[in-house]
């Protein structure tokens, strides 16, 4: 079985593929973050909340897909550049007494872009999103409020 994991970009499917618009996009972090909530106040639900952060075409969703599921683990998964852009999910999580803990996948913007052009055209994300993201990175440390950090630099090859 698959981990659990929170994505914005789920909540921008549609019959037709993935679509985004800023509105949309607006949306689906407070579902996200509505979603996390439910999780957390739920009496079997996580205790422990994973937020899997680094570049778009990182290899963050494929890193998860590889954990084996715990039911008192949830992963939020998206690009999340900032302390300020993580800061609303450990609020979430401390508010609920879950522990928080950081998921770097660190990868070259390079291979992050090459990744990103080869997944489908409804996925990929433009290059100067990634670009832009590439220059905000703030590596995640413990003054966010994380009980632990983990770096992950997977090799080279495209599969992560």
């Amino acid at each position: 079985m698959r981990p659990v994991a929170i994505n914005p970009d789920d909540c921008l499917e549609t019959e037709e593929g993935r679509v985004w618009t800023p509105e949309r996009s607006r949306q689906a972090w407070q579902a996200c973050y509505e979603t996390l909530r439910r999780a957390l106040r739920a009496d079997d639900g996580p205790r422990t909340v994973v937020i899997v952060c680094g570049l778009q075409g990182a290899g963050k969703t494929t890193w998860i897909g590889r954990q084996a599921r715990h039911p008192e683990v949830v992963y939020f998964d998206a690009a999340l550049p900032g302390a300020r852009h993580r800061r609303p999910i450990v609020e979430i999580a401390r508010s609920a007494g879950a522990r928080v803990e950081a998921v770097w996948i660190d990868v070259p913007l390079a291979l992050a872009l090459t990744r990103n052009a080869l997944r489908p055209a409804d996925r990929r994300v433009p290059e100067e999103a990634i670009r832009s993201v590439a220059g905000l990175f703030e590596a995640p440390t413990a003054a966010e409020g994380f009980d632990r950090i983990t770096v992950v630099r997977p090799g080279a090859a495209p599969d992560l």
